[in-house]
């Protein structure tokens, strides 16, 4: 007999350091603000959701950053406060299951193939996890959910901030071929201009 599709659910937290910047200041609240240096050296290691509309990016050098978006407020990492809301929200995902890859402090893989009882399907637990860290955290999170990693990876980014995509085996092939391939994780622009070139 046929085992049955894993259940992979990626969830990623929405722009996680200065969401918690934002949490924690009022002030900073709807405003473009980036995390990281932004003195002739520095780094931007995250930005709002207000500041990427700029073209603000991660490791994007600081001065260019400015430049691009003259208003940027720039706040120093706390990087012990991103580890405690990071555990919090781990300790979430095992409500759920107890196969959990963290891919780095504000994103995961979980494999909800053999969830624990209560929930069975991985959309559903999908949107629960995400209820839940919103009420625990008062942070926002995105999901995808699909059969394998590449796929759940890609979906989470789909419909970001505050979203879910499901991707289902038989839709899988298409929802990968109208992928650009410099989505496609691992993939860097040199080879997604080789890429492109044999297309």
């Amino acid at each position: 007999m046929e085992s049955p599709p894993r259940k992979i659910i990626h969830i990623d937290m929405d722009a996680f350091y200065a969401s918690v910047e934002q949490r924690d200041d009022p002030s900073l609240r709807g405003k473009a603000l980036a995390v990281g240096g932004g003195g002739p050296r520095g780094v931007v290691a995250t930005a709002s959701y207000e500041a990427r509309k700029y073209g603000v990016r991660s490791a994007m050098p600081g001065a260019r950053a400015r430049r691009l978006c003259p208003d940027l407020l720039f706040v120093r990492p706390r990087f012990e406060v991103y580890r405690a809301v990071s555990a919090q929200v781990r300790e979430i995902f095992s409500r759920f299951t107890d196969i959990i890859q963290p891919l780095s402090l504000d994103e995961a893989y979980l494999d909800v193939t053999r969830n624990k009882p209560g929930i069975p399907s991985a959309t559903r637990i999908a949107e629960e996890i995400r209820r839940l860290i919103r009420e625990e955290t008062g942070l926002t999170a995105s999901a995808g959910v699909s059969y394998n990693k590449l796929i759940a990876k890609l979906a989470s980014d789909q419909n970001k901030p505050d979203g879910i995509c499901v991707v289902r085996p038989e839709e899988g092939a298409a929802f990968i071929a109208k992928m650009p391939v410099r989505r496609i994780h691992g993939v860097g622009p040199v080879t997604a201009k080789r890429m492109r070139r044999w297309a």
